[in-house]
């Protein structure tokens, strides 16, 4: 089982980067014009009190800021594609060189603002010609406190230049670099080892192929961890920097001051899945019973009931998707249609194609997602995970002016989530015996992954960034040693937890997107209250969602989630999440209590 190269995928399967530049070429041409006309950001430096002068000003950062985006995206999504081609490596370093002249020539704006009294920015925010930077305003407004002076704030723009090394040196050693061995299947076939390989072997009733598959992706991380361990502490401490140079206590408080989400949110859902543990032990356990004989870390994803688990064409995925989110009405569904015939999507596995899924675009031109489809079950829900990104993003590109439209991190991953839930639940509804048990295990997997699994990794990196905030020692063992806790911690004493999972945290590539992982968890506990809402309410309850959708970054992303009706300041949905998994776990133990 060899991967194909690009070249030998037809080109309905790939996304349509053209739509965001038709050719290299037409990059180029948008460079050097964004390269010529970037000194005149400087224009305005001295000057932001008059009316005229902050209009223009923040037109022409407006865009620059666009086609700067443009310019990014489509390198590194091109080099997603193949992240062996060094020609799109050097365009996206080009494009992330010129943002970060960009970010620095326009690090007055901020101090000159903050310098203007508070009635004066909110007369400003009020006025129609200034009606798209309202949200701005207020942000101001918000961050005086920790806003530096122009040359302080100058400096700390030209420090992006390095500051996501150790995000580049994780990306190109986990896309490019690092080799697995093989793994042979017992009919003496020989499979390339892979990410998108793994998520396949763990999935196969052998077990020593499983366990081949385990140690041979955990074992490429543990030869590296020296490395992999100097090139995330050398991330922690570029956070707990910048938190420092802004006055806050922590990174966390930072990373959640940056987004205007309180830090109450972060503490509920580790107390709510803390209360959790106990439920999620017993579904350990059952799984031990079930499969028969020591269960064993790399045991967690292999289906519980044979015969259940199917290869999914991608097309017939797609129509599963298609038909589950019906529940939303047409124009959702007519939307949905057009992703999967527009160049919305790059769907299969090749050689040097970077790992995993993602939706991601720039303002002005459709959404893009990519994926890595191998026909597991799982991949049908990647592509409902990432089709509920790219609609998001599109309902808040529809409805928003670029400066309103970007949603912040705390509420990207519930769109995605309620897609997986309302396709769990339609094929849950249509499925019987065998099938139905399957199904109702996957949802329990879905809550293992999503709320306790993110939930661990969230207090593992809230454990290393205080370790880095107290100055103690970052290293392999140290590392390791509070990561293989964590996870015996959630997981309990029902599973044997391998030696090779204590280097799990090195292989996780949100680790260096610091304090995103946790999101998931609010994501998914949002996302059963808004899935049930959906189902119960039908049309007039999607109207309040399509709102959540719609409103891009024009409030607060706790007011943006209380359109839906949910609200994450209180225990009712995380109490609503708990009580679902409790439920469905209860279900799956009556309906094998004689297996």
């Amino acid at each position: 089982m060899k991967l194909k190269n690009r070249s030998e995928i037809a080109s309905e399967y790939k996304w349509r980067l053209e739509d965001i530049f038709p050719s290299d070429e037409a990059w180029e041409e948008c460079f050097f014009a964004v390269r010529e006309a970037l000194p005149r950001m400087s224009s305005w430096s001295g000057k932001l009190s008059g009316d005229d002068d902050i209009y223009d000003c923040l037109r022409f950062r407006s865009r620059i800021g666009h086609d700067l985006s443009r310019l990014y995206q489509y390198a590194r999504m091109r080099s997603d594609e193949d992240t062996r081609v060094t020609l799109y490596q050097g365009m996206a370093g080009r494009a992330e060189r010129l943002d970060v002249q960009f970010s620095s020539l326009a690090s007055y704006i901020l101090p000159e603002l903050s310098e203007l009294p508070d009635e004066r920015l909110r007369e400003l925010g009020a006025k129609k010609r200034f009606s798209d930077y309202s949200v701005f305003f207020d942000e101001v407004i918000r961050m005086k406190s920790i806003i530096l002076s122009k040359k302080e704030e100058r400096l700390m723009t030209e420090t992006a230049l390095f500051a996501d090394n150790s995000h580049e040196v994780f990306n190109f050693f986990d896309n490019a670099d690092v080799k697995f061995a093989p793994v042979t299947l017992p009919d003496g076939s020989v499979v390339e080892m892979s990410h998108g390989a793994y998520s396949m072997l763990l999935q196969r009733p052998e077990r020593e192929v499983r366990k081949a598959a385990f140690e041979s992706m955990f074992g490429a991380y543990r030869d590296h961890i020296n490395m992999l361990a100097a090139n995330y502490s050398g991330n922690l401490k570029k956070d707990w920097f910048y938190a420092k140079i802004r006055g806050f206590a922590s990174s966390l408080d930072y990373a959640v001051y940056s987004e205007n989400v309180p830090r109450s949110c972060y503490e509920k859902l580790l107390e709510a899945v803390g209360r959790g543990t106990k439920a999620m032990h017993r579904y350990i356990a059952l799984r031990r019973r079930l499969l028969g004989g020591e269960l064993n870390m790399y045991d967690l994803h292999v289906p519980l009931f044979k015969g259940t688990a199917k290869t999914v064409k991608y097309e017939k995925a797609v129509e599963t998707v298609k038909s589950a989110l019906k529940v939303m009405g047409k124009e959702y569904s007519d939307i949905l249609a057009g992703a999967f015939t527009d160049g919305w999507i790059d769907v299969f596995e090749t050689r040097g194609k970077r790992s995993g899924a993602y939706s991601w675009g720039c303002y002005g031109v459709h959404p893009f997602v990519l994926l890595n489809h191998e026909g597991t079950t799982h991949d049908m829900f990647t592509i409902a995970h990432e089709l509920g990104h790219a609609m998001h993003s599109y309902y808040s590109n529809a409805a928003q002016p670029r400066e309103k439209a970007g949603y912040e991190i705390f509420v990207a991953e519930i769109a995605s989530t309620v897609n997986e839930v309302l396709l769990l639940k339609y094929l849950i509804a249509r499925a019987e015996g065998e099938e139905r048990k399957y199904l109702l295990s996957y949802y329990l997997d879905m809550f293992r992954t999503t709320l306790f699994r993110q939930t661990m990794f969230a207090e593992f990196e809230a454990e290393a960034h205080s370790m880095a905030e107290k100055g103690e020692a970052l290293t392999a063992d140290s590392l390791s040693d509070a990561y293989f806790a964590l996870n015996k911690k959630y997981y309990g004493r029902a599973v044997r937890h391998n030696e090779l999972i204590r280097y799990e945290w090195a292989r996780i590539p949100h680790f260096y997107t610091s304090y995103y992982v946790y999101k998931y968890a609010t994501g998914i506990t949002a996302a059963v209250t808004i899935a049930d809402n959906i189902m119960r309410r039908g049309e007039e309850y999607f109207k309040k969602y399509r709102e959540f959708l719609s409103a891009g970054g024009s409030l607060p992303p706790l007011d943006i989630l209380r359109l839906a009706e949910v609200d994450l300041e209180t225990d009712e949905p995380y109490e609503r999440a708990m009580s679902e998994f409790s439920a469905t776990l209860a279900e799956l133990e009556k309906c094998t209590v004689d297996a």
